[in-house]
């Protein structure tokens, strides 16, 4: 198996850290989301290296070691554009695939319906493509009351509560969204990520740009609205059984929406950080899918 490598890039004006396995073949990418770090990809990268792709899974913007962005651009649109900035960084000039859980999900999405000349095949895992998530806070009173940490992202209490302790709210997501994950080097991980309170701040800022006051940059309304969107190549979505944060029944509402391109499973005896929960039953999914 290739080993994973960190380097450093620039794309969209902010200095990224990424993490790195394989050679010259298309771009495989990988998005991580919240709580989390581009270590939640270690058990694929290698898979994704030895099946012929250059696997590559940032440090999303604002998540140290990458820079915290000096435009203070959070929005998931803009997630999407570092997924495009990196494609033609490199890409090679060919076709990549994308992957993406959590917030890479959306920003996943984006990127596939913005630019789909560029991804020849999606990936999303935890959050459902289309309007399911956005459906849910509407009509689904038991989602909502998962998704309540969005809400209290919005206060000002957050900037004290989140980092108190160790950030010992982030051991409690993870406990409450995987309750049968037991490895603490994945939590530490993440607390790498967002011990200093700029990095923190930035990642709340997703949140905030979302639900909240944050900044949503007007010249990014087109691809913020693919995020919303399905794509059009060969998709597979995957959801834990188990996800304590996302309600396992979304993905049907998800089906509902998605066209015969996109094939959604659900993967029994996983929560919500299903690659790292199950890496044996998701990478034979995804990298099934993928030849």
């Amino acid at each position: 198996m290739s080993a994973i490598e960190e380097r450093r890039i620039t794309v969209n004006d902010v200095e990224f850290a990424y993490l790195s396995a394989g050679g010259d073949g298309p771009l495989a990418l990988c998005l991580h989301g919240f709580p989390d770090s581009p270590y939640a990809w270690r058990h694929l990268l290698p898979e994704l290296a030895a099946a012929g792709y250059h696997a590559v899974a940032p440090f999303q913007r604002g998540y140290a070691p990458t820079a915290v962005p000096a435009d203070g651009r959070y929005q998931t649109g803009m997630l999407s554009m570092d997924a495009i900035g990196f494609h033609e960084a490199l890409g090679g000039g060919q076709p990549g695939v994308i992957i993406g859980h959590d917030w890479g999900a959306p920003a996943t999405h984006g990127a596939a319906v913005f630019a789909p000349e560029r991804w020849s095949k999606v990936v999303s895992m935890a959050v459902p493509p289309g309007n399911a998530m956005g459906a849910a806070f509407v009509t689904d009173l038991e989602q909502l009351k998962k998704s309540w940490y969005m809400f209290f992202f919005q206060h000002f209490l957050a900037d004290i509560v989140v980092p108190a302790n160790d950030l010992a709210f982030i051991d409690m997501l993870w406990r409450d969204w995987s309750p049968s994950h037991d490895d603490p080097a994945d939590v530490e991980n993440v607390k790498a990520c967002l011990r200093d309170p700029a990095h923190l701040a930035a990642a709340l800022g997703y949140y905030r740009a979302t639900l909240g006051a944050g900044y949503n940059d007007p010249a990014l309304a087109e691809v913020q609205a693919a995020t919303q969107g399905i794509p059009t190549q060969p998709m597979l979505y995957l959801h834990g059984a188990d996800d304590g944060c996302i309600r396992s029944e979304l993905v049907a509402v998800a089906r509902a929406e998605c066209g015969p391109n996109v094939q959604l499973d659900v993967v029994p005896d996983a929560g919500h950080f299903l690659q790292l929960e199950q890496p044996a039953v998701v990478n034979g999914l995804i990298m099934g899918f993928l030849s």
